[in-house]
């Protein structure tokens, strides 16, 4: 239960509701981190927007990209509720758990390609230490053969990810494994 009140999807009306229904029919149902939102669906509904448009559309990053960036920027904050259900989607695409568990814990320890672990070390530092991010950090992303468009959706993933981990922890948003599995993807 998270550290304020929620609304439950059975007994929501009005837009609420009708926020409810939109996401549980385009995800299979829906994720705590949306529930948290309750009082306010439209914060609710533009969240879902959001995340749909960085995660779901088509760009130049492909969705294991996207997914790697959401494990290595929760891991970074501690955010188990990501972590746990972003290596769920990213287990999707590797179907190798192990290997999740790992890249989740230390990316640095798996062999990634080098453009992906570029983009990593940019979502790392991005994380840890924004204020030092510096021209310098664009272009290694760019010698590793990422394009500026490619730039900046690792940054927004990565800046969105920085955000929703923080609702996560700052309300006690929690996972439980039933409500990590079986999401459409």
């Amino acid at each position: 239960m998270p550290w304020i009140r929620t609304v439950d999807e059975r007994t929501a009306e009005g837009e609420l509701k009708g926020v409810y229904e939109q996401i549980a029919k385009s995800r299979g149902k829906v994720a705590n981190i949306m529930k948290v939102h309750s009082l306010n669906p439209s914060s609710m509904r533009d969240h879902m927007t959001l995340y749909r448009n960085l995660m779901y559309d088509r760009m130049g990053l492909s969705r294991e990209d996207r997914e790697l960036i959401a494990v290595v920027v929760s891991n970074v904050n501690d955010c188990a509720y990501c972590v746990s259900h972003h290596g769920e989607a990213l287990n999707k695409y590797w179907n190798d758990q192990p290997r999740v568990r790992r890249v989740s814990h230390d990316y640095t320890l798996e062999r990634l390609p080098e453009p992906q672990m570029r983009m990593l070390e940019y979502a790392e530092k991005l994380t840890r230490t924004p204020e030092e991010m510096d021209p310098s950090d664009v272009e290694s992303l760019r010698e590793a053969g990422w394009s500026d468009e490619d730039i900046l959706n690792i940054n927004l993933v990565t800046s969105y990810f920085n955000f929703v981990n923080r609702i996560a922890l700052g309300l006690g948003v929690v996972y439980t494994e039933e409500e990590v599995a079986d999401y459409l993807y």
